[in-house]
């Protein structure tokens, strides 16, 4: 199962819309690129009112309260509903910008429940490199792939490269991928496309 996680401004729509993973997926699978999954879409806003709002930035404490929801409610409800293989091996968390981050910081704090981990131009929620990756071997250890990506044109890039910067120094494995593009969808498609053919296998 991929849990895959949108930004500040989005909702459970945004990867749809700008990225439709359904006929990413689906073309992947047809030409034997990918090993069938189960993408699941969730809105990563945990308040009563879950939509943006016209101040989406004020919603940043609903995006980290969602950890919890995640870990207690959206996983083991698709795993009890769907046929997937319910163990960390077979779990996946991506996300974008504020999802990006989301990825990052329950991903690598709850490795027994995550072996793949995909940040999409993470956005400044993302905790501090050495938080994140406290204990460089066991992120070694578990860690079946963790990929770090971000556009040279985003005005973000630093939070992504702060991150790849620890790792490296700490002798993490990580796919640390930079293109020419900005804050902005294509980065996002670019980086699912990707990121997909790796994980699962």
């Amino acid at each position: 199962m991929l849990s895959l996680l949108h930004g500040i401004g989005g909702d459970e729509t945004e990867w749809r819309r700008f990225a439709r993973p359904n006929v990413v997926l689906d073309n992947l699978i047809a030409d034997g690129k990918v090993t069938p999954m189960i993408a699941v879409m969730p809105n990563g806003r945990a308040q009563k009112d879950d939509r943006p709002g016209e101040n989406p930035f004020a919603t940043g404490p609903a995006f980290a309260a969602f950890e919890q929801d995640l870990l207690r409610d959206v996983i083991p409800t698709i795993e009890s509903r769907y046929s997937v293989q319910a163990d960390r091996e077979h779990r996946a968390l991506a996300g974008l910008s504020m999802g990006g981050g989301q990825s990052l910081n329950f991903g690598l704090a709850h490795l027994d429940t995550f072996a793949w981990v995909g940040a999409f131009s993470a956005a400044p929620n993302t905790k501090p490199a050495a938080e994140l990756v406290p204990d460089p071997s066991v992120a070694k250890e578990k860690l079946k792939l963790l990929w770090v990506a971000c556009g040279k044109k985003d005005g973000l890039i630093r939070i992504s490269q702060g991150v790849h910067a620890y790792l490296k120094e700490k002798g993490v494995p990580h796919v640390w991928h930079v293109d020419g593009n900005a804050h902005d969808p294509t980065e996002w498609k670019n980086n699912l496309y990707f990121f997909v053919q790796h994980i699962f296998r």
